[in-house]
């Protein structure tokens, strides 16, 4: 029997995990964005890290080298590790972008009519 795959909005709430405390955010769901990412401030107030290595990442705003840390996420009842971007999110609705790297990990299904839950 199939694994049952949990359905997430276009945007959910979700807890970034670090090594002394974690935050729950609410985060952008995005499956054209092949990695994840996440807000140096948000990075630096939970002590994420340290920086594994750094990749070419193009977005709407160009074409940047930005370094990647590994840390833990949970959205709904699961726990995934996986690699995020560090990336000044400040001018953004979000703070942590979910990307196709953590939704494969996760097993999720997405649909845009999902509401998000307070």
């Amino acid at each position: 029997m199939a694994e049952k795959r949990t359905i997430l909005g276009l945007v959910e709430k979700i807890t970034v995990v670090g090594p002394e405390s974690e935050e729950t955010v609410i985060a952008r769901i995005d499956t054209g964005a092949t990695a994840s990412s996440i807000d140096l401030k948000l990075s630096a107030k939970l002590g994420l890290g340290p920086i594994t290595r750094t990749k070419i990442v193009k977005s709407a705003s160009g074409v940047k080298r930005r370094p990647i840390i590994k840390t833990k996420v949970r959205i709904g009842d699961k726990e995934i590790e996986g690699e995020f971007t560090l990336a000044d999110r400040a001018h953004m609705t979000y703070q942590v972008l979910i990307g196709q790297n953590i939704l494969k990990e996760g097993n999720f299904l997405i649909d845009p009519c999902k509401e998000e839950k307070s």
